[in-house]
């Protein structure tokens, strides 16, 4: 099992939607942080959602980003 953090910048979310569905199915530990700006997709209950700087500092993030098997920014 991958933990894949994706950072979702962006508001188009059905590419991201897919990818996550895709990496969930793999059995894969998935979260997204919701950088300034960025609209909230609805993600399936097993997706953990950050908002940062709010819920997720900027220093905690980058530690996330290093801990992850793969980071994917959108």
């Amino acid at each position: 099992m991958a933990r894949v953090l994706h950072l979702l910048k962006g508001d188009d979310a059905a590419l991201v939607l897919t990818v996550i569905a895709q990496q969930r199915a793999a059995g894969d530990d998935v979260t997204v942080a919701l950088l300034p700006g960025a609209v909230a997709p609805t993600l399936p209950a097993e997706v953990r959602l950050r908002r940062v700087p709010t819920e997720l500092s900027w220093d905690t993030l980058l530690e996330q980003i290093f801990e992850a098997d793969q980071v994917i920014t959108w």
